[in-house]
Order: C-alpha cells, then structure tokens, then sequence
C-alpha cells in the first residue's frame, strides 16, 4: 500500500455533551465539533503536557473547538462558562487519546 493512500483531509466530527448535568443546566445537549486528524505537532504538544496544568490543556484545546462548519468557536472576545469548558477541554483530550490509542494498536 502506498503512504499517499492514508493521507486524507482531516473531517469534522461531532461531540455531543449529554450528560445529565450539561442537559439539566442548558436544556438540551451541547454539541461542537473537532477534527478527526490533528498535525503531528498538536500531538506532541499534548503528550508532553502535564494532566494538572489545565491553563496549557485549555489554550491548545481551545483552538480545536470548532463549529459545523469548521470555524473556532472560541476567540478573545467569547469564552465559555467554566463548568462547560472543563466538559468541552475533557472530551477533546479524551476524543484525542481515542484516536492516538486507535493509531498505536493498527
């Protein structure tokens, strides 16, 4: 097989918050977006973070957060409430060890 097959675009994938928590305080799940393929760089830059250092984990997460149409959602002038940020930042990193663990076992 050649390498050149593997490579595609990255594609949006949609995160849906639905726990009971999210649903009670905003009335419905919250959905966002990330893509399914990071550079390699991000990568890195994840792996060498440390799990208690949430200021790091947040300023490389935010910029994946994205819309259905693949724009950022979060920009200097709109941030998310806290409590769902800390949900966001979660399911970002997991998605992201998801993909990493999926890539190691192949």
């Amino acid at each position: 097989m050649k390498l050149s097959q593997l490579a595609s675009k990255p594609q949006l994938q949609k995160i849906i918050l639905d726990d009971e928590a999210t649903v009670k305080e905003y009335g419905e799940a919250i959905e966002f977006w990330v893509y399914d393929r990071q550079d390699m760089d991000t990568y890195m830059k994840m792996a060498t973070l440390k799990d208690n250092d949430f200021g790091q984990i947040t300023g490389l997460v935010k910029d994946m957060i994205l819309d259905d149409k693949g724009a950022p959602i979060l920009d200097g002038e709109r941030q998310l409430p806290v409590a769902l940020m800390i949900k966001v930042v979660e399911r970002v990193v997991q998605n992201l060890g998801n993909v990493i663990s999926q890539t190691m076992k192949k």
